[in-house]
């Protein structure tokens, strides 16, 4: 393929990558270094930046994000990969329906899905009922406006995008491997962990990355989960820019999102890709 017809074929994706994310991230950028004079005039300004690292309250919803959004994308990964392995090596009817069962959540609305978790979380709710059955916890028992909630939620909603990535992944491995394992002594658990683990690398690193970039820009689902009293970074920005309408702060907090989650998808996925090629 020679040079002007490469560039001829990237020109449609670059133009929509600049129109979509790089015009409007410069846009949020100018705006978080902007503050006005005294006498009215626009000058350039960190202040933005200072108010988040000097207010405790944005530092401690920062650390929330990331905290939870990793703990999210490690329990997508645990649970979806034996889920993806199920859905390559099931019979043709458990595989149809295992299918079924993953992608038809996402043809659900987020929000439709979220008020369906507080049905079953809220106080005297499905589960608050179960355990008071089962004599584990009253029936006041409730996990609304907990962590332990918001994960719970946005693991069934990003799940999908985990065990669709790995079972890609997981198809194009040649059975013969795993038959070639087991005729040398290797067990089942032998052969996820010595087999199937290493060769579905690119599709854990690529369903992580996903799972990460999604669960630290949500909003919907942690605020109505977690409520007023734990706050993410996105309902933060959320609520500067329609609740107190300072958009220079709500920029600056935009930006430093981005940046975090640069900072933590940069290197995982350099890391991931220097192992791969090592082999």
């Amino acid at each position: 393929m020679s040079r002007r017809e490469t560039s001829f074929l990237l020109i449609p994706g670059l133009a929509l990558l600049a129109l979509a994310f790089l015009f409007p991230v410069a846009h949020l950028l100018g705006q978080s270094v902007l503050g006005e004079a005294e006498d009215g005039r626009s000058v350039l300004t960190i202040a933005h930046y200072a108010r988040f690292f000097v207010d405790g309250y944005y530092l401690g919803v920062a650390e929330r994000t990331i905290r939870l959004s990793l703990v999210i994308t490690l329990v997508c990964t645990v649970v979806g990969f034996p889920l993806a392995y199920l859905m390559v090596h099931g019979g043709p009817r458990l595989r149809f329906w295992l299918i079924v069962v993953t992608i038809l959540p996402l043809m659900t609305s987020v929000v439709v899905r979220t008020f369906g978790w507080l049905v079953i979380l809220g106080r005297g709710g499905l589960l608050a009922t179960v355990l008071d059955g089962l004599g584990l916890a009253e029936r006041s028992f409730t996990l609304m406006h907990t962590e332990t909630g918001i994960v719970l939620a946005m693991v069934q909603v990003l799940l999908p995008f985990m065990a669709l990535t790995l079972m890609g992944v997981m198809a194009r491995i040649e059975p013969q491997i795993e038959e070639a394992a087991r005729t040398m002594g290797c067990g089942f658990f032998g052969v996820l962990r010595h087999v199937v683990a290493p060769l579905s690398l690119p599709g854990i690193v690529s369903g992580s990355l996903l799972v990460f970039a999604l669960s630290i820009s949500s909003f919907i689902t942690p605020g109505l989960v977690g409520g007023v009293r734990l706050p993410v970074l996105a309902g933060s920005i959320y609520q500067q820019v329609l609740g107190t309408l300072d958009w220079p702060f709500a920029a600056a907090q935009a930006v430093l999102l981005l940046v975090a989650a640069f900072t933590i998808v940069i290197p995982y996925a350099l890391l991931a890709r220097r192992r791969d090629l090592a082999r």
